[in-house]
């Protein structure tokens, strides 16, 4: 585990710890000397480094370091230009025997992507539907890898590393408890249209094993994750041989969870399952946006705009004791 986040920086602190090395880079200073310019990164915040007078000893070891690397530093906290930055003193690349773990150093959903994938799964598993549970498992296993590090979004909702696996998993959970309330619902539907309504983000979002989205594919600039994941589910259900009336039904809940056309879906929803679908979407990515928000202001206070809320302003009550008073 780190020792000390970018957050608990103080002035003249003496730190010993982990960063991502971000755009790593031997320059020249104004004294004709060779310097070490860093960006040192984690999951809480981004600090600017320096390691000053790079003699040729040293120049080969630092130069070969990369962006995105996890490095281990010993430096010390000094304020330039109003702003925390770190006198590196030393710098090497991390070992294996570091076990550092790459949701230290990046934006990370909170649990565990095994563990989130595994409840997933077993979801797919316990569908009574047998099309429905063959589809669902052959998605799941198929794109199994990259699950666990695939972010949702490049920004906004769950944008971060396992973001996909923990907004469809939040999803699923709300969505069994909303077919105990509604019992019409197919609870098989509709945790089948959670599974994929998404999955698709696999191809339209580039990014790598870090979680961090880098753009969007070709395909997913020019057709979306809707046109995309129905185009799948029309091909993976023809496979299987689906019932049509089922796949159809399927193809709807991905093209209507949107809602909007303005959003991306030019359908809304035409039965049940798929009306949920949208709701547990909508629910889960505004909790989210709200909860970040919220996470970034002081108790008694109102956080920034947050523009996915339509530019509102949110408030945190002051934090009550332990026994709720």
């Amino acid at each position: 585990m780190k020792e000390i986040f970018v957050k608990d920086l103080r002035k003249d602190q003496e730190i010993t710890t982990f960063f991502m090395a971000k755009n790593p880079a031997i320059k020249i200073g104004a004294n004709g000397k060779q310097y070490l310019d860093i960006t040192l990164a984690d999951k809480t915040g981004e600090v600017s480094g320096k390691k000053w007078d790079v003699g040729d000893s040293e120049y080969n070891a630092l130069a070969a370091l990369y962006n995105k690397q996890i490095v281990k530093i010993k430096g010390l906290v000094v304020e330039w230009a109003g702003q925390l930055q770190i006198r590196v003193q030393r710098i090497r690349a991390a070992a294996e025997s570091d076990e550092q773990q790459m949701r230290d150093f990046v934006k990370a959903a909170p649990e565990e992507p095994e563990e989130m994938y595994r409840y997933i799964h077993q979801a797919a598993e316990s569908m009574r539907d047998q099309d429905l549970r063959a589809l669902c498992l052959k998605v799941l296993d198929d794109n199994r890898e990259r699950l666990m590090y695939y972010p949702a979004a490049q920004k906004n909702h769950h944008a971060e590393l396992g973001g996909l696996l923990y907004h469809t998993k939040r999803m699923l959970m709300t969505g069994e408890r909303v077919c105990e309330v509604y019992t019409n619902l197919d609870r098989d539907l509709v945790a089948a249209g959670v599974i994929l309504h998404d999955i698709e983000k696999l191809n339209e979002i580039e990014s790598e094993s870090d979680g961090i989205a880098t753009g969007y594919s070709f395909e997913g600039q020019m057709l979306g994750h809707i046109i995309q994941g129905v185009k799948t589910i029309d091909r993976l259900t023809a496979e299987l041989g689906f019932p049509r009336e089922k796949a159809i039904m399927l193809e709807h809940m991905i093209l209507a969870h949107h809602y909007e056309p303005e959003f991306g879906s030019p359908k809304k929803p035409l039965f049940p399952e798929a009306e949920v679908l949208h709701y547990l979407d909508i629910l889960d990515a505004r909790m989210f946006d709200m909860q970040a928000a919220l996470d970034a202001t002081e108790p008694g206070e109102f956080s920034d705009r947050v523009w996915t809320l339509d530019n509102r302003r949110l408030y945190k009550p002051q934090t009550a004791d332990k026994d709720g008073k």
